[in-house]
């Protein structure tokens, strides 16, 4: 079994390790079995995109480049509906109208892959990036970045949690 390292640059206490050494017994983010990440495009309507998280009761939908497919930020469903209730948008607007744009310049995101141990999926969770503060999610890709292959949610690993026989 792989012992637990630096985590967002800190080494967590004995206590923590045993807590989460019991908790998860060395599961990766695979093991929560992410639906596949659904994204939306810029130029997709707003009503499309909640259709389609509707569909799939999902929290969050990746918003990606036509051209590229690079990863330009994401919609928070419940963000979004708050913000179609106040009026701030309309069904009709675009995607990029609503969206949560990653900062590019001057951000370092840590990386969250299937191999990712759900230790430092909770941590992220807890602390966020370099301790930005706390994540609602986190977008798994392959190593490289290069591909957005799911969503996990804070509520994916504690369901993880309540599921997995003690």
């Amino acid at each position: 079994m792989a012992s637990v390292g630096r985590i967002n640059g800190v080494t967590p206490s004995h206590a923590a390790r045993s807590s989460w050494a019991h908790k998860y017994r060395g599961a990766t983010v695979e093991d929560l079995d992410p639906p596949p990440a659904l994204s939306s495009k810029p130029t997709d309507s707003i009503s499309t995109a909640l259709m389609n998280a509707y569909e799939r009761d999902y929290t969050h939908l990746t918003v990606v480049s036509e051209d590229t497919r690079a990863l330009l930020g994401y919609l928070n469903i419940p963000r979004l509906k708050e913000l179609l209730k106040n009026g701030t948008v309309k069904d009709s607007d675009y995607v990029e109208k609503a969206m949560q744009k990653f900062r590019r310049r001057g951000t370092v995101y840590k990386v969250i892959t299937m191999d990712t141990p759900l230790e430092e999926l909770e941590s992220f969770f807890n602390g966020g990036v370099n301790g930005n503060g706390p994540q609602d999610f986190a977008v798994v890709t392959d190593g490289s970045r290069r591909f957005v292959l799911g969503v996990a949610t804070r509520g994916d690993l504690e369901e993880f949690v309540k599921r997995r026989p003690a």
